[in-house]
């Protein structure tokens, strides 16, 4: 496994390396001998991330905050409440921010950043598959499950945005425009870590990991597939919006401890990425993009 991670921090302008929460205990698993061992009892079963979940939400686990505020460098400005306020250790996680921290265009044609998040896109697809630089492939109608095969061919040569959370991260989305929710469901896997690392050694993550499906119709970019993904510690994944209509960064809901990732697909001749976004994209290099920042435009015509 590679030694560094590195990511194009979009806001300062150049690269910057990503602490990794729990990086001996990932390369162990994943590196060593044991690796088969520890894979299935790690990440194909639920109990150890769930065993995480539970001590994350008990009033022991609130001495572990400070210690990750200082290693992950977590900005407590954005905070809307004070660090000492927290009682568990989901309750930090899953914290709110300042109002207006996060600011977003309001114009119908932006499309927004759903989350704090490590970004790639896709402007277009393989048939229904995503073909990264680095990473393992994957299609659309494998992401969206079982029975939904009609619905993944009308992204068929569209395009596809991977939003990567990592610990240090805000842990709630939002949708990315407004609009209204068609329907929804979930999907059963794994809980494989979804860290770049792991994700090199071509492991069926994004497809084979559990995830919650929305099928979106937004406003100027019409018909959208909104995947969260879990992982290794993600001991749930929340939504707070009930379904129906929905405004341009209204919360969607939360990610519980660990981290994560958000799929956003849409079908061909919806969206335009940002040309800096797609360049790095297409070397491999992820950027660095918070909640509300434009990725993208409805495309003319």
């Amino acid at each position: 496994m590679a030694d560094d991670l590195r990511v194009f921090d979009r806001r300062a302008g150049h690269m910057v390396s990503e602490p990794v929460l729990g990086d001996r205990l990932l390369r162990w698993a994943y590196g060593g001998p044991q690796r088969r061992v520890l894979g299935w009892v790690l990440f194909r079963h639920l109990l150890v991330t769930r065993l995480l979940g539970w001590y994350a939400d008990r009033r022991c686990s609130r001495g572990r905050i400070a210690g990750v505020i200082a290693g992950l460098g977590i900005d407590v400005t954005e905070f809307r409440d004070p660090p000492g306020s927290y009682r568990t250790f989901n309750e930090f996680f899953c914290r709110h921010l300042v109002a207006g921290v996060r600011p977003f265009d309001a114009s119908p044609e932006v499309l927004c950043s759903p989350a704090d998040a490590r970004l790639l896109v896709y402007p277009e697809l393989a048939g229904d598959a995503c073909i990264p630089v680095k990473g393992s492939r994957f299609t659309v109608s494998r992401l969206l499950g079982p029975g939904h095969e009609s619905a993944a061919a009308g992204f068929a040569g569209g395009s596809i945005g991977i939003w990567r959370l990592c610990p240090a991260d805000y842990h709630r989305f939002h949708y990315p425009a407004a609009g209204r929710e068609v329907e929804r469901w979930q999907v059963p896997g794994a809980v494989h870590s979804v860290n770049p690392l792991v994700l090199r050694l071509g492991i069926d993550v994004f497809a084979g990991n559990l995830r919650h499906v929305t099928m979106l119709e937004l406003e100027r970019f019409g018909a959208c597939a909104c995947v969260e993904v879990g992982a290794f510690g993600v001991a749930g994944i929340v939504r707070t919006h009930a379904a129906g209509p929905f405004s341009r960064m209204a919360e969607k809901g939360y990610f519980r401890f660990g981290g994560s990732t958000l799929i956003l697909a849409f079908p061909p001749g919806r969206v335009t990425f940002c040309a800096d976004l797609c360049r790095r994209s297409a070397e491999g290099v992820e950027t660095l993009v918070r909640c509300g920042e434009t990725v993208g435009r409805a495309a003319s015509g």
